[in-house]
C-alpha cells in the first residue's frame, strides 16, 4: 500500500477530472500530479532524504494538498502542525521529531523568525503563499516552476508516512506515527462501509492539520474526487461552497454543523446537491441531528468514531441508522460498527473481554493501529498493550456489534473537535502565582460539546478572576486549551490516600446525562 498510488491511477483513469478548487485556482488531476512531482524534485534538491520529516504550518489550501503528496512522492514524512498552537508548542513538535523542513503560508510566515530562533532542527523554510517570498525562504511556486518531474519514491506499507501530534497526558504533545498501510487501509475500510461515491465533489472545511482533515484528502483523492478547499471553517464560506461548487459530500464536527445551521441566511442557499454529511470528533446530540436532517433533507448522515492513533476511524454509524427507526431502536446512541479490518473489544481493568452490554475500556486491533508514539517507548507500550490499542474511552458493545461510547477513562476533553489533555492545562494553570492546587475537567457546553473548566485552590490572601486566568494561560498554551470557566474552592475532593477524585467534580456537571462525554 502506497499513498501516492491514486495519483498514478488518476493519470490513466481521470487525467482531465478537476482535482482541486481553491478560490480562483483550479487544477485537473493531470496538472495536480505534475505539480506534485515537480515540487517533490524541488524538495530533493533542497536536501530532502527518504524518511525526513516535513512540517506544514498553513491554513487549508490546494497547496496544502499538493505539499502532502509531494512530500510522500519525494520520500518524506508529513508533520501537519496545529495552527492553533503557541510558538513554544510548535517548536516542541518540530524538534521532537526533528523536522528540518517547514512549509508555511502567508498567514503564518511572520512566525518563521521566532521558530527559526527557537528550533534546533529547522533549517529549510518554503513559502507557500501568494505574497512576496520572505528572505531566507524558498518559493513554493518557484520550486514547481523550475524543476522537472521526478520519479516517485514509492515508499509503502510499513514505511512511516506521518507524524501527527496529539495532546500529551504528561503535559507534552505526542507524535503519533502512522504508516502508509495505516492511512491507506483506513481509507479503504471507511470507503467499504460508507460507500461514498467515486469522482465526487468533496468540500474540505475542517482543518487539514487534523488527522480527519488529512484523511479526508487522502480518501477523496483515492476516489478521484474534486477537492473544493476553503482556508478555514466559516459558516458562510461553507454554504457558498456547497451551493456554488455543487458539493456532494463534506465532513464537519458537530460544533461546525451547529454554526452552519444557525447562520441567519441559511435558508437562502441551495444545498440540494449535498448528498453526504459526515461528522465525527465528538458525538452529535439528537436535537442537533434532527434539526440538521430536516434542514438538509436530501443529505444522508454518517458518524465516524476513532482517534489519531487509529488513523483515525474504527467504527462508522452509517446512513441506514440516521433515521426515525434508528432513534427508536437506540442504535443512534452508538458510534456504529467496526470497519471490516478492525477488531474491537470491551475489556476490564485486567484486559479481559467483558460480556455484551458490560462497560469497560474500548480497545482496537488491526492495520489501522499506529506504529507508536515518536520517541516515547514507555507510552507506546502502555497504549499498545497485548497488541491492542487502548483508546482510553469507556463503553460497551451490544449483541449486534454496535459500540457505545459512554465516558472517557483517560483525562482528555474534546472541545469543538479538539483534543485537550487536562494535565497540559493544569501544568499551565499551576504556573500562575497564587495557585496552590488545580483540577481541569470537561463540562457540558451547548456550543462546543465540552468546554475546559478549571477548579482551583488559591494560596491564602490571593484572589483570581477568570480573565486573569485566561490571560495567564494564553502565554503558555493554545487558545482552545484555555479554561472558559472557573471555580475557586477551599479544597479539592481527595481519596483517603490523597489522590484527586476528579470523578466527583465531573458528577456535579454530568450527573443528569447518560453519556459522560460530548
Amino acid at each position: 500500500m502506497y499513498l501516492t498510488q491514486p495519483l498514478h491511477k488518476a493519470l490513466i483513469e481521470a487525467p482531465d477530472k478537476l482535482a482541486t478548487v481553491y478560490g480562483g485556482r483550479r487544477h485537473t488531476y493531470r496538472e495536480f500530479v505534475s505539480r506534485v512531482a515537480r515540487l517533490a524534485a524541488g524538495l530533493r534538491k533542497l536536501g530532502l532524504k527518504e524518511g525526513d520529516r516535513v512540517a506544514i504550518l498553513s491554513l487549508n489550501s490546494d497547496r496544502y494538498a499538493e505539499a502532502i503528496y509531494a512530500i510522500f512522492w519525494a520520500g518524506g514524512v508529513i508533520n501537519p502542525v496545529n495552527i492553533r498552537w503557541s510558538p513554544a508548542e510548535i517548536i516542541y513538535s518540530l524538534d521532537d521529531c526533528d523536522s528540518s523542513f517547514l512549509i508555511v503560508d502567508d498567514t503564518f510566515s511572520p512566525m518563521v523568525g521566532p521558530l527559526r530562533e527557537g528550533s534546533k532542527s529547522l533549517r529549510t523554510v518554503i513559502h507557500a503563499g501568494d505574497k512576496e517570498t520572505p528572505a531566507d525562504t524558498h518559493s513554493f511556486e518557484a520550486l514547481i516552476r523550475d524543476n522537472r518531474e521526478t520519479d516517485d519514491a514509492l515508499r509503502s506499507n510499513d514505511d512511516l508516512a506521518a507524524v501527527m501530534y496529539t495532546g500529551g497526558t504528561t503535559g507534552k504533545p505526542k507524535g503519533v506515527m502512522l504508516s502508509h498501510t495505516n492511512l491507506f487501509s483506513n481509507g479503504l475500510g471507511s470507503q467499504a462501509v460508507a460507500s461514498m461515491p467515486l469522482r465526487s465533489v468533496t468540500l474540505h472545511a475542517a482543518p487539514t492539520f487534523h488527522v480527519a482533515g488529512t484523511g479526508l484528502i487522502l480518501q477523496a483523492v483515492a476516489r478521484h474526487s474534486t477537492n473544493v478547499i476553503i482556508p478555514m471553517f466559516e459558516p458562510r464560506a461553507v454554504l457558498e461552497a456547497i451551493q456554488n461548487e455543487k458539493v456532494i459530500e463534506t465532513f464537519l464536527v458537530p460544533t461546525m454543523l451547529r454554526m452552519v445551521l444557525a447562520h441567519p441566511e441559511f435558508d437562502n442557499y441551495d444545498l440540494s446537491g449535498l448528498q453526504h454529511m459526515m461528522y465525527g470528533a465528538s458525538p452529535m446530540d439528537s436535537t442537533l441531528l434532527n434539526r440538521a436532517r430536516h434542514a438538509m433533507p436530501k443529505a444522508s448522515f454518517l458518524q465516524a468514531y476513532g482517534m489519531t492513533e487509529l488513523s483515525p476511524t474504527v467504527t462508522i454509524l452509517t446512513k441506514d441508522w440516521h433515521t426515525d427507526e434508528g432513534f427508536r431502536s437506540g442504535k443512534m446512541n452508538s458510534a456504529g460498527r467496526p470497519l471490516p479490518m478492525v477488531e474491537i473489544r470491551i475489556v476490564d481493568a485486567e484486559d479481559k473481554p467483558v460480556p455484551h452490554g458490560t462497560r469497560g475500556e474500548i480497545v482496537a486491533r488491526g492495520p489501522v493501529v499506529m506504529q507508536g508514539y515518536w520517541n516515547k517507548p514507555e507510552q507506546t507500550a502502555q497504549a499498545l498493550r497485548n497488541g491492542w490499542m487502548h483508546t482510553g474511552d469507556a463503553g460497551y458493545m451490544d449483541e449486534d456489534g454496535f459500540v457505545y461510547v459512554v465516558d472517557r477513562i483517560k483525562d482528555m476533553i474534546v472541545t469543538g473537535g479538539e483534543n485537550v489533555y487536562s494535565a497540559e492545562v493544569e501544568e499551565a494553570v499551576l504556573q500562575m502565582p497564587g495557585v496552590a492546587q488545580c483540577a481541569v475537567i470537561g463540562v457540558p457546553d451547548e456550543d462546543w460539546g465540552e468546554r475546559v473548566h478549571a477548579t482551583v485552590v488559591l494560596q491564602e490572601g490571593t484572589e483570581m478572576s477568570l480573565d486573569d486566568l485566561m490571560a495567564h494561560c494564553r502565554t503558555l498554551i493554545a487558545n482552545y486549551k484555555i479554561p472558559r470557566s472557573l471555580d475557586v474552592r477551599d479544597e479539592l475532593p481527595l481519596s483517603p490516600a490523597g489522590k484527586l477524585l476528579k470523578y466527583k467534580l465531573r458528577e456535579e456537571h454530568w450527573s443528569d446525562r447518560d453519556r459522560k462525554v460530548s
